[in-house]
C-alpha cells in the first residue's frame, strides 16, 4: 500500500491492522478471534491517564480488556477486548523514522495482542531484546 505524506486513511489502518491479526500463527488466531480493532486519531484523556500518559502524540496503540490469563469461566457478557491504533502518532513516527507504515503497524498490532495473552509491557521488551 502506497500513502500520500498524510499517511494512511482510518480505513487503510484498519486494514493492515485487521491483516495482521488474520496472519498470526493459528493457536494466536484462535485466541484473538474475538478482539475489535479500532483506528482512531488520537487517544482519549482516559487512555492515556490508564497508562500515564499526558502526551496524545506518545501513544500510538492500546489493548483494552481482560488478558486471557485474568479470565474467569464465571464471566459471562463480558465487552470483547479492543485494539486501539492511534492513527496521528503511528504517521507521525512513520514520518520522523521511515519505517515503512505497514510494519509500524504490525508491530503495534501484535504489542496490543501481547496484552491479550498476559504479557506485560517488560515482557515483550525482553522478548524482542532476544529476538534482535
Amino acid at each position: 500500500m502506497t500513502f500520500e505524506k498524510a499517511g494512511p486513511t482510518a480505513g487503510q489502518m484498519q486494514q493492515m491492522a485487521e491483516a495482521v491479526l488474520a496472519s498470526l500463527p493459528e493457536q494466536f488466531r484462535l485466541e484473538t478471534g474475538e478482539i475489535v480493532m479500532q483506528v482512531e486519531d488520537f487517544a482519549t484523556p482516559e487512555q492515556l491517564a490508564s497508562v500515564d500518559l499526558d502526551n496524545k502524540w506518545e501513544l500510538s496503540g492500546l489493548y483494552e480488556g481482560v488478558a486471557l490469563p485474568d479470565r474467569s469461566i464465571w464471566e459471562s457478557h463480558r465487552m470483547p477486548a479492543r485494539i486501539w491504533l492511534f492513527r496521528q502518532p503511528l504517521i507521525a513516527e512513520w514520518r520522523d523514522t521511515g519505517v515503512r507504515m505497514d510494519d509500524l503497524v504490525r508491530h503495534v498490532v501484535i504489542h496490543e495482542a501481547g496484552h491479550h495473552f498476559g504479557f506485560s509491557d517488560e515482557d515483550m521488551h525482553a522478548l524482542e531484546d532476544k529476538a534482535e
